[in-house]
């Protein structure tokens, strides 16, 4: 975004700095921006007036318990680093948004997810306790468990009390469009994903899994799309019936962790960086974990399911060792680098798309998708996390008509996911360049309702002004 801009900017090192900036902005009701690794895509960080406070320094792995299988950070800590610190002692942390420099604060503000939610889910689902600095300097503690909506549909927090929000969230896998809503509701899942509008996360407490033993992984071409899209088809219904029946080591069945798509777009940027790669209909990048006495087995069973779907094994790639694996993510790291590197010189930014449908609407989705871009004649790719109905449309305008036409488009995309029971933003978040989307998805009523809750954290709406909605309902 344009025009950013800011009276000063803090890097505190502690809660207790930020504590008092915040008792002085809020006295003087001067907006503050809460600034992490700078990583978004929707303009969240981005001021415009006020104070911007800076996370970067409060960078400290306060612990990592390997008993209990927790660890302690603060927010600015990089993502990649705190990984192979908890690999270090045999653990791991599954969140993996596309962009590891991103720091874990801002990660839980905007309810991270990346490839492998697929298998484990967004960060919400590892983040037990987290502590919080309010808008008026008050700095709380909230565990899970610890404050929960009563039968009456309130959460009361000290002397805050809030009701729970009416709105049902979309039946999707994957959704960060406005604040989180549940019944019974827990207050720490409010904070997870609300975008630096409700407090300041200093400190960050989560729970860690078991480091998988090893992996098989896969880069699989098809020349057929209706054959790549019935393969995922199986997959995923493969994965969730074995999550159901938690598979044992005696019995190994197909349970992907991530199931990626590239489209035919895809694979000529690609080609650029990876030249064996082949020209066909779209590719698929899957990953299963697996023990030495179940590799065999899953071999096998994934072999079987791509022979049935007519993959072309001659030319895909499969990997069962850590450095096979990671040549497999710089081929999905190639294709936004690629792009980048491309049209950076247009002059004009691109135009991605972050909707998640339901399950049974997904073919619907990527067909009006595919619709509307082929016609158009601008540059575009569509990617991404098939296995959660979640593609990213990226559009490449490269000059003022085009730029345009990409935004109709954008827009009746947007609409066509709505209309199908989807989500506006899946993982990128609302921010401040996707707050008209989260109306048209929600509507006055539950955009008031999400207004309340802000007011009672936030009386003088200071925190991430401009974030998910439009100051006239503060």
């Amino acid at each position: 975004m344009a025009g950013g801009n800011a009276e000063r900017l803090f890097i505190p090192e502690s809660s207790d700095e930020i504590a008092a900036i915040l008792r002085d902005a809020n006295e003087q009701g001067i907006a503050v921006t809460i600034s992490g690794g700078r990583t978004g895509t929707v303009g969240g960080a981005i001021p415009f007036g006020g104070y911007v406070i800076s996370l970067e320094r409060l960078n400290k792995i306060k612990s990592i318990d390997k008993d209990a299988r927790v660890a302690v950070v603060e927010p600015g800590v990089i993502l990649g680093d705190l990984q192979k610190a908890v690999e270090a002692d045999g653990l791991f942390y599954p969140p993996d948004p596309t962009e590891w420099s991103c720091q874990i604060g801002g990660t839980v503000a905007t309810n991270a997810s990346g490839a492998r939610s697929f298998k484990y889910g967004a960060t919400r689902a590892y983040v037990q306790r987290l502590t919080v600095v309010l808008a008026s300097g008050d700095i709380v503690n909230i565990r899970r468990g610890e404050y929960v909506s009563s039968d009456e549909g309130v959460i009361v927090i000290g002397e805050i009390s809030i009701k729970v929000p009416t709105y049902e969230r979309p039946d999707v896998r994957k959704n960060v469009s406005g604040y989180f809503n549940a019944q019974p509701l827990d207050a720490i899942d409010i904070f997870i994903g609300s975008e630096g509008t409700l407090g300041v996360i200093t400190e960050i407490e989560l729970s860690l899994l078991p480091k998988p033993e090893g992996f098989f992984s896969g880069i699989v071409f098809f020349e057929r799309r209706d054959d790549l899209l019935a393969f995922v088809d199986e997959v995923r219904g493969y994965s969730l019936a074995s999550r159901e029946c938690r598979q044992t080591a005696d019995t190994p069945t197909i349970d992907a962790s991530l199931v990626e798509y590239f489209d035919s777009n895809s694979l000529k940027f690609i080609a650029e960086k990876f030249s064996e790669t082949p020209d066909v209909a779209g590719a698929i990048f899957f990953e299963q974990e697996t023990t030495s006495d179940t590799e065999d087995a899953l071999l096998e069973q994934w072999n079987a399911l791509l022979e049935k779907h007519n993959a072309d094994l001659e030319n895909s790639w499969f990997a069962t060792n850590a450095e096979d694996r990671e040549k497999m993510r710089a081929f999905r790291h190639a294709l936004p680098l690629t792009a980048n590197e491309r049209y950076s010189r247009s002059g004009f930014r691109k135009i991605s798309s972050d909707m998640a449908v339901p399950v049974e609407e997904f073919r619907s989705l990527l067909k009006f998708y595919e619709y509307q871009c082929g016609p158009s004649g601008i540059d575009h790719v569509i990617f991404g996390h098939i296995g959660d109905c979640h593609l990213h449309l990226n559009l490449f305008p490269k000059n003022i008509e085009e730029n345009e036409r990409a935004r109709h488009i954008y827009g009746r995309c947007i609409a066509h996911a709505i209309m199908l029971g989807g989500c506006v933003s899946a993982e990128h978040g609302i921010g401040k360049l996707k707050r008209k989307y989260l109306a048209a998805m929600m509507g006055e009523r539950y955009l008031n309702e999400m207004a309340d809750i802000k007011r009672a954290f936030d009386p003088k709406g200071i925190l991430g002004r401009g974030n998910m909605f439009d100051e006239s309902y503060l």
